[in-house]
């Protein structure tokens, strides 16, 4: 499940997810904080408006109680409380297996996000900002098998460059460790 988080009107951002979504079989939920915004985020993205599920209330409240299963979230750092948003997002995930999250329009935010370290966040001068969080899952001991050796999936990152297109492609390639190694 993808959420977003809109200061104002849905536009491209959440367009952008309803197309990942397509090709993940995946959920977008977009949450904004009034039935004005709501309107006119409809009215905006036309018949896609329909691949969006759009709930209307307190962000935090929201990602912490109601979409804590969350894979993917995307905060926009021009709504008031973005830092409060930002925080919910990690608590709310933290229980329930990690998310990637992240902060769009937080070029305006200055040096505000070099001088705390409090969510670990890498940024990137993308457009207009890109605040990048990977919020994991809680350390436990539930990946470990009986000897005590990490059971885990283990994965790698491929990534290939189409040649005609000159677009990069980028995969994540997992497999299952060996629970036990014979000599």
């Amino acid at each position: 499940m993808m959420v977003v988080t809109c200061a104002g009107v849905a536009g491209s951002t959440a367009l952008a997810l309803v197309a990942a979504a397509r090709q993940t079989s995946g959920r977008v939920v977009c949450i904004l904080n009034s039935l004005d915004c709501y309107n006119a985020s409809k009215k905006a993205l036309g018949n896609y408006g329909d691949c969006i599920n759009f709930v209307i209330g307190d962000a935090k409240r929201l990602l912490i109680n109601d979409y804590k299963s969350a894979d993917f979230v995307l905060v926009d750092c021009n709504s008031s409380d973005h830092k409060g948003v930002l925080r919910a997002a990690q608590e709310g995930t933290a229980n329930h297996g990690g998310a990637l999250i992240l902060g769009y329009n937080a070029l305006h935010m200055g040096p505000y996000w070099s001088d705390t370290d409090e969510f670990k966040t890498h940024f990137l001068p993308i457009g207009e900002g890109l605040l990048v969080i990977r919020k994991g899952a809680s350390t436990t001991k539930a990946g470990t098998n009986h000897h005590g050796l990490d059971c885990r999936k283990r994965s790698r990152w491929v990534v290939k460059i189409d040649k005609w297109t000159g677009e990069e492609h980028v995969f994540r390639i997992s497999s299952p460790l060996p629970e036990e190694i014979k000599a």
